[in-house]
């Protein structure tokens, strides 16, 4: 996997992240959600991007 795809799966979770906690602090629960889904997918992707690289050695 490249890095530059590996830098953006990162970069989705903690975005989602920053998102869910501002969500949660202020109250906004659609903000919240939006968060969550976005932080589970950036973990997802990099879930399959350590398997797949564990199939390829």
């Amino acid at each position: 996997m490249k890095f530059e795809d590996r830098l953006a799966h990162r970069a989705r979770a903690t975005r989602g992240r920053v998102r869910k906690i501002l969500g949660r602090t202020t109250g906004n629960s659609r903000l919240e959600a939006t968060g969550r889904r976005e932080q589970v997918r950036g973990n997802l992707e990099r879930a399959a991007d350590k398997l797949r690289d564990a199939f390829r050695r």
